[in-house]
């Protein structure tokens, strides 16, 4: 789990034995406001998610996906196997021009209630 905002944190790497309580502290101290890094957070996805002999490497990006540092957001995501994104509802238009432009499933959502659904949606599995 990689948390972005101004600096990009793994939260939970891949072979981090970070507490399910310490992750959730740790995401819900996030900023919902500020500058993003989404570029960074995509690189470090990536980085995560080489260490994986997963068949399937899926990022998940829970953003509006509104990128305030420079960085190329388009050529991180492409570098990814597989992405999609779960942005808020009612302000995902840049989310949607993301997954436009790099061939991402979109799902919004109104809340964390509805992240199941979403991800049941956009992963049709």
């Amino acid at each position: 789990m990689i948390a972005f905002g101004k600096d990009v944190v793994v939260a939970k790497g891949q072979t981090s034995m970070k507490s399910s309580e310490e992750v959730i502290n740790d995401v819900l101290a996030l900023r919902g406001f500020g500058t993003t890094d989404l570029a960074g957070a995509l690189r470090g996805a990536g980085e995560q998610l080489s260490r994986t002999r997963a068949g399937r490497r899926i990022t998940v990006i829970l953003s509006d996906c509104r990128a305030t540092v420079a960085g190329d957001v388009q050529a991180a995501a492409r570098a990814l196997d597989e992405v999609v994104i779960l942005a808020p509802c009612g302000d995902d238009a840049e989310a949607q021009v993301l997954a436009w432009q790099v061939g991402a499933r979109i799902a919004c959502i109104d809340g964390p209630s509805d992240i199941p659904a979403a991800l049941q949606a956009v992963l049709g599995d």
